[in-house]
C-alpha cells in the first residue's frame, strides 16, 4: 500500500498530462488560425446548423446559442443542439466546421448510431465512476477494506468506458460533417483541408482524455493493490 503522502505512481499520468497540454494548445492556435478565414458560402454557424438539420429530414431539433467558449454540444435529451457565441454568429471556416460537427451528433441520434446510444446510457455510471472513485478507494484504504478499495477501481471503469466509447462517436461526427460540408456545396475544395485542421485538432482532445482516463485505471489498479497481485500470481 502507498501512503498517502507520497504517491509514486502518479508519475504515470506525466504523459497524459502533457498530451492534454498539447491538444488544449492545439485546438486553441488552430481554431484562432482559421477563424480568420471567412468561408465563401457566407453562413453563420447556426444557420449552417440548421439547413443541414433541414436538408437531413430533422425538423425537431432547435439550435440555441450558449454562454461560454468552446461550449459548443448536442443535447439528445432535449433535442438542442447549443453553439457559443463566435459559432454561432461565426461564418469562419472554424465555425462552420463546428456547427456542421455538432450536427452531425443531431444526425447520429436521429438516425439511432448505435454507440452514440451506448455513450448515453453510460452517461450517469460514468459521472458516478469519475466521482466516485478516488474516494471509495481511499477509504477503503484508510479503512483497510480491499473490497471498498477495489469497488472504487470498478466503479471507475465506467469512467473509462464513457471515455473509449466517445472516441468513435467523435470521429464519426466530424466524418459527417466533412461529408455533407464537401457533398452539399457548403465548402469548396480549396476549404475542405482547413476545415478537417480544425476538426482533428478537436478529436486530439478526445484521444488526450481517453489516454488520461486509461492510464489513471491503471494508477488505481496498483495503488489497490490489484495489479501487483495479478502479476504475482
Amino acid at each position: 500500500m502507498f501512503p498517502f503522502f507520497y504517491d509514486p505512481t502518479f508519475i504515470l499520468m506525466i504523459p497524459a498530462i502533457l498530451l492534454a497540454i498539447y491538444a488544449q494548445g492545439k485546438v486553441h492556435r488552430v481554431f484562432q488560425k482559421y477563424d480568420q478565414y471567412r468561408a465563401r458560402i457566407g453562413m453563420t454557424g447556426a444557420e449552417l446548423a440548421r439547413d443541414i438539420l433541414r436538408s437531413q429530414g430533422i425538423h425537431d431539433v432547435r439550435v440555441e446559442l450558449v454562454g461560454g467558449h468552446m461550449t459548443d454540444h448536442y443535447d439528445p435529451r432535449n433535442k438542442v443542439l447549443r453553439l457559443s457565441y463566435d459559432i454561432y454568429h461565426g461564418t469562419s471556416l472554424a465555425a462552420l466546421g463546428v456547427a456542421a460537427h455538432e450536427a452531425g451528433h443531431a444526425l447520429q441520434h436521429f438516425e439511432g448510431y448505435t454507440m452514440l446510444i451506448w455513450r448515453n446510457m453510460i452517461v450517469p455510471l460514468a459521472a458516478i465512476g469519475s466521482q466516485a472513485a478516488f474516494p471509495l478507494l481511499f477509504i477503503g484504504l484508510l479503512l483497510g477494506s480491499q473490497t471498498l478499495a477495489e469497488l472504487g477501481v470498478v466503479v471507475f471503469m465506467f469512467a473509462v468506458l464513457f471515455q473509449l466509447i466517445t472516441l468513435p462517436v467523435e470521429y464519426n461526427a466530424s466524418n459527417r460533417a466533412l461529408n455533407i460540408l464537401s457533398g452539399g456545396g457548403y465548402i469548396t475544395i480549396e476549404e475542405e483541408m482547413p476545415v478537417k485542421k480544425v476538426l482533428h485538432a478537436a478529436a486530439l482532445t478526445y484521444v488526450a482524455a481517453t489516454v488520461m482516463a486509461m492510464l489513471q485505471l491503471i494508477r488505481l489498479l496498483m495503488i489497490s493493490g490489484l495489479l501487483g497481485r495479478r502479476n504475482d500470481s
